[in-house]
């Protein structure tokens, strides 16, 4: 399902953008697509997981290893784990326009919106577009499936593994595990000092307000912290890609950015 909504798209952009970075949560399927399209440029694509030691140590030099694979598509994926390889894109990105190829330069994937948005703005300016793969969508599975594939979605939620477990009792199960190993070895790795269990009851508290106006203090009361650790709770987990805020419509744009 992935790959028949999203792929020609991406395969598009990649022969229009020098870099195109593909954001949206963990186990989403990032990987799966850009492993995809790296198989369908045969010889001429390289992937490298940057939480991997061994391709980290790859890209011990990104110089050298940049320039020996100047024909190819270079995939990075969590580039969040070697933010020093950014400036170092920018320079590479400006060799291969030189010698005159344009697009299809570097595939990056991130699991942390912002602060890839942030790192790449800074560098890459002019250099790279945005594409978002979150969790599967109502559209995505309903299309032939109808009512009952809705009710799954509803029930089991859009992580692929999750909706595709062969039952309810795997599904419940991976997504517990998602959500420990999420809040317990994740998180810290983006240098989050908030214990996890305090996440975890503010993650259950937003859960259980799905669809709802977001009041701030009602959840800082609820949760025995200050307003402004709630609203940083709730920036951490908007950044991680774990939930989505709606912002409110107003005709006046200075208005709408302080309405609820």
């Amino acid at each position: 399902m992935i790959s028949r909504h999203l792929k020609p798209l991406l395969t598009h952009w990649l022969e229009q953008f020098s870099a195109v970075a593909l954001l949206g949560p963990r186990q989403s399927g990032k990987t799966t697509l850009a492993k995809e399209i790296a198989a369908s440029r045969a010889d001429t694509a390289v992937y490298l997981d940057l939480e991997d030691e061994k391709d980290r140590r790859r890209m011990g030099d990104p110089y050298a290893f940049f320039q020996s694979h100047r024909e190819d598509l270079i995939v990075l994926d969590e580039i969040h784990r070697a933010p020093e390889i950014f400036s170092v894109l920018r320079s590479e990105i400006d060799a291969r326009r030189q010698s005159g190829r344009q697009a299809g330069h570097f595939l990056i994937l991130g699991s942390a919106a912002l602060d890839l948005l942030r790192q790449s703005s800074e560098s890459l300016a002019g250099r790279i577009q945005f594409l978002e793969l979150g969790p599967f969508q109502p559209q995505e599975v309903g299309e032939a499936a109808g009512d009952a594939a809705l009710s799954k979605l509803w029930l089991r939620g859009g992580f692929p593994v999750s909706y595709l477990a062969s039952d309810d009792a795997m599904s419940r199960h991976w997504r517990d595990g998602f959500i420990s190993s999420y809040l317990e070895r994740d998180i810290p790795q983006f240098g989050v000092r908030v214990p996890s269990e305090t996440l975890r009851r503010f993650w259950t508290m937003l859960a259980h307000s799905h669809g709802s106006l977001l009041n701030a203090n009602r959840l800082s009361q609820s949760l025995g912290v200050s307003w402004n650790a709630t609203t940083h709770y709730l920036d951490l987990m908007s950044d991680l890609m774990m939930l989505r805020r709606l912002q409110p419509w107003w005709g006046n744009t200075r208005k709408r950015l302080v309405k609820s």
